[in-house]
């Protein structure tokens, strides 16, 4: 399993390079690692300095691209992603209240896995669901009107 991961890296690699060299303008960090995460499921850190190599940048470029996006992960997740949403309208919804459900429900904190592999908690700036917050993501399914107390009921339905 790592060795076909270090190849899917080598394989994303290598087209991120040929498109920086091809269309000769700066290379696109961002992409690449977005790129990375989706093969990998997330970016190693153990990578950033053949990532660096291959577009050309410093490890400091990589780093930095890394940390400033809250959607790059450097650890898997688990085997379900929680977005929780913390847009204005969710705040002003209590979202709080429902993020403190989560880390009672699930005993981890923001971007923690839960020991089974089963979730990762993240926060979202908007989820496009405004009208009916708060609002959370569970993979790709979204939840408006979470209520605190139905956390449990919510997380049960996903295995």
């Amino acid at each position: 399993m790592v060795e076909e991961g270090l190849s899917a890296l080598a394989a994303i690699l290598e087209r991120c390079r040929l498109n920086h060299t091809t269309q000769s303008r700066p290379p696109n960090i961002l992409q690449s690692l977005l790129a990375i995460q989706k093969a990998l499921g997330s970016v190693p850190l153990h990578a950033v300095g053949e990532i660096a190599h291959a577009l050309e940048v410093t490890e400091a470029d990589v780093a930095g691209v890394l940390s400033y996006y809250p959607e790059l992960r450097t650890r898997p997740p688990g085997r379900h992603l929680i977005r929780i949403c913390i847009g204005e309208s969710c705040v002003a919804n209590h979202c709080d209240r429902v993020l403190a459900a989560l880390r009672d429900a699930l005993n981890i904190d923001v971007g923690e896995t839960t020991m089974d592999g089963r979730f990762t908690v993240q926060r979202i700036y908007c989820v496009g669901n405004c009208a009916v917050g708060p609002s959370l993501m569970v993979d790709d399914d979204v939840h408006g009107r979470v209520a605190p107390q139905k956390v449990g009921e919510l997380l049960n339905e996903y295995e």
